[in-house]
Parts: C-alpha cells; sequence; structure tokens
C-alpha cells in the first residue's frame, strides 16, 4: 500500500489517502474503516434526468464521491478446487479479496462503494488513534509480501497456500481420487498417483512464488511419507524441465509431519522445529508460539494465563501482564467505546514494558483465539482471578459507602 497524501492534526482528526495494491491492502483497509468514517473514492454512479414531459432517462456517470460509512464487508479470496475431471494444464481463476463500503452520499442518499486496487482511497477520521496509524504504517513498508509458501497435503488432496504478515490465503485446493492397492494389481494405484502428483506440479508452479527473494520458506506439510514423495517429484521434474531457478530454491524447502491434510494444520507447522528456527523473526510465527505458549501455561499454571475482556483488564491494571494476545476482530466493533477501550489496554500494556500481539483474523491463530473471546494474556507473576474480584468488589463496595455517607453530610 502506498501512502498518497497524510494530515492530520494535533486532536488527531484528519485524513489519510492511500492507494492499495494487493489482497492484503484490502483486509487493511477492512480494519481502518469504521462506522462513522468518511471516504473519498472514484466510483459509478446511476444518475436519473426528467425532462419537462416528465420522460426520464437514467444513465451511469463516473465521478469522485464523500461517503459517511455506514457499513463495511470483507470478502476473501475464493479458493477454486480442481479435480479429476479438470485439466492439469487448465488455469484457475486467481482468488482476489473484494471490499464492499456502504455509506450516505453528501446529498442523503446511499451508495455501495467498491474499493478495488491501484485506485486512491481517502479515509477521514474525527480521531485517528494508535492502533490505527500503527496499521498505516505497516501497511505501507515497502517489500512486504508472501514470506511462507506452503502445500499441505495427503494422499490426492493437496491445497496451496501463502503466508504474509496478516493474511493465509488458500490460492487453490486438488483433490484427485486414488484407488487403493489391489492385491495382485497396483497399476489403478499408480495411475492415480501420477495424475495427482502431475496435477500438485503444475499448481506449485503456479501459485508458489520459489524465486521470489521475500519468500523465506516452503513447507511441504502432510501425515505419513506423502510430504517426502512430493518433494522427490518436484525435485525430479526440476531437473528433468531443467527449471534451475526450482533447482536453486531447493534449500527453502521444509518437510513438516502434521496430523491431518488440511489448511487449519498450518497452526502445527509454524510450532514445528525447523520451521520456528527458520521463521522465528516473522509476525504471524511470534503469534503462533505465544498462543501456544499461553494455552500450554492454561493447563499448568492457569494463574498466569488469563482470557477474557474482563479479566484481562483487570490484569493490566495491576501492572500484571507480560504478554497481551488481542485479535484486530475486536477493533472492528461497531461501538466507539468499546474499541477505545481496547485501544486504551494495548496503550497501557506498552507504557508498562509489556508486549503487545495483535492477531489476524485471516491466520488460523487468530481464528483460534477468537474462539476464547479474542484477547488472552500471560502474566508476568501469579493472580488467583477470585481473589482479585473480591477485592474489585471490596473496593467497589467501599467506594460506594463513601459517596453515600459524603450525599448524607450534605
Amino acid at each position: 500500500m502506498k501512502i498518497v497524501g497524510k494530515h492530520i492534526v494535533k486532536d488527531g482528526s484528519g485524513y489519510v489517502k492511500v492507494r492499495p495494491e494487493d489482497d492484503e491492502d484490502m483486509w487493511h483497509l477492512y480494519n481502518l474503516i469504521q462506522e462513522g468514517d468518511g471516504v473519498r473514492a472514484p466510483a459509478i454512479r446511476r444518475v436519473q434526468n426528467v425532462s419537462s414531459t416528465g420522460s426520464s432517462e437514467s444513465h451511469r456517470v463516473r465521478t469522485t464521491l464523500t461517503l459517511q460509512v455506514t457499513r463495511v464487508a470483507f470478502t476473501p479470496p475464493i479458493t477454486p478446487t480442481t479435480g479429476a475431471g479438470d485439466s492439469a494444464s487448465s488455469a484457475p481463476v486467481e482468488p482476489t479479496a473484494s471490499l464492499q463500503i456502504t455509506g450516505r452520499v453528501v446529498m442523503g442518499a446511499f451508495h455501495t462503494l467498491d474499493i478495488e486496487p491501484n485506485r486512491d482511497v481517502r479515509i477521514e477520521k474525527l480521531e485517528w488513534d494508535s492502533i490505527s496509524l500503527e496499521r498505516v504504517q505497516e501497511a505501507s513498508v515497502p517489500g512486504r509480501g508472501a514470506e511462507v509458501g506452503a502445500v499441505v497435503c495427503g494422499e490426492g488432496t493437496a491445497a496451496f497456500c501463502l503466508l504474509s504478515q496478516h493474511m493465509t490465503v488458500v490460492l487453490q485446493r486438488i483433490e484427485i481420487p486414488v484407488p487403493r492397492k489391489r492385491a495382485g494389481s497396483a497399476t489403478a494405484h499408480e495411475k492415480g498417483l501420477a495424475r495427482f502428483y502431475d496435477m500438485l506440479y503444475q499448481g506449485f508452479l503456479r501459485h508458489i512464488p520459489y524465486a521470489n527473494p521475500t519468500l523465506r520458506a516452503i513447507v511441504i506439510a502432510s501425515p505419513g511419507w506423502v510430504r517426502d514423495a512430493v518433494f522427490d517429484y518436484i525435485m525430479a521434474q526440476a531437473a528433468h524441465t531443467g527449471n534451475k531457478p526450482l533447482l536453486g530454491a531447493r534449500q527453502k524447502f521444509m518437510r513438516v509431519h502434521v496430523n491431518s491434510p488440511h489448511v487449519h494444520s498450518l497452526v502445527e507447522v509454524l510450532k514445528s522445529p525447523e520451521v520456528v528456527t527458520q521463521l522465528k523473526e516473522t509476525k504471524f510465527a511470534r503469534e503462533g508460539i505465544m498462543l501456544d505458549s499461553f494455552f500450554k501455561m492454561l493447563g499448568s499454571d492457569e494463574q498466569r494465563a488469563w482470557y477474557g475482556p474482563d479479566h484481562v483488564a483487570l490484569a493490566v491494571d495491576r501492572g500484571a501482564v507480560g504478554t497481551l494476545l488481542i485479535s484486530d476482530e475486536l477493533f472492528r466493533a461497531s461501538n466507539p467505546e468499546v474499541r477505545k477501550k481496547y485501544v486504551s489496554l494495548v496503550e497501557e500494556v506498552r507504557q508498562k514494558r509489556g508486549e503487545v500481539l495483535i492477531f489476524s483474523s485471516m491466520h488460523e491463530s487468530g481464528q483460534q483465539l477468537n474462539q476464547i473471546t479474542g484477547i488472552a494474556a500471560i502474566l508476568t507473576f501469579p493472580l488467583d482471578v477470585e481473589v482479585v474480584e473480591a477485592e474489585e468488589r471490596e473496593a467497589k463496595e467501599e467506594e460506594d459507602r463513601g459517596k453515600a455517607e459524603m450525599t448524607s453530610d450534605t
């Protein structure tokens, strides 16, 4: 994403004009634009003219509109599935994300605005908080892109994924029936495997940017022996066809065991020691490691693993939070007061030198965090929830008594 223009005054109000370039930028815009914001962008609007005789005609006019946002909808990339009846050489439509913004036009009518890549969008806010400004800064870092390519596969099934800082995009799924081996004849089984490997190789060439220098690792994950067979087939085909860039990327490949040949197994992949060593500096790998640490601590030392908005707020108030895990979904709350509450929690943890990890809902780890309220904390020292809640009740009762005494005195 490119920042085309920016003007924010001391009270926090102002605008940022950006140019989205890819699917991840659409996700950033979805998290930036909120109900009540002003959005200015090119649009096509139907205009109706009524003549003096009463007849009417309508035509479409390209114009630039400013909307007061009432609703924002994000459509993730649609993943095509290739089956046995599809040709291995047929190129599926590349999945793309889309963003729709519905709002009130200045004149009072409503309009739905479709945001597209490479078109400037101006976002106006009454208050740009620290989380929004931080996201703008992250999205505009040059050279940003996919850092991991992954093939999660089983016998006859495969999914091609790209992982960036904020998104896991499933580019294509392959499902090929592979007959079982029969006594005395394995011909049908071998033919099914050969067809599967060929389609997987073609999909790999199409979707995994193995020659891209920003791609740090290529993971082949599967249960059993499939990952080794897939890797050997890819390397053999690369040698047979003289694909030097693919042969040169051999050191990027990692073969990882997972329990299931499905996309949610990427959480297991990011926790494996070989991947952690290779990707320890990436944002999403750090998130996966800390979420795993939280769940382990929840089982072994629950007084240092708290979750839920109210409990985490109590821990933050006592300066006990060492690492705050929070989902970006919470910052999309339609109520601005709710958003401000979570923003202030993040800022308070950072002021007390705690670590804050904002999880993306487009990663498997973010979806797991959303299942436990979207917010959790690893504490630096143990706290008993029941004791803390009792202290809070006593403090509130004492405060109420103090107010009652002041009222009686007057």
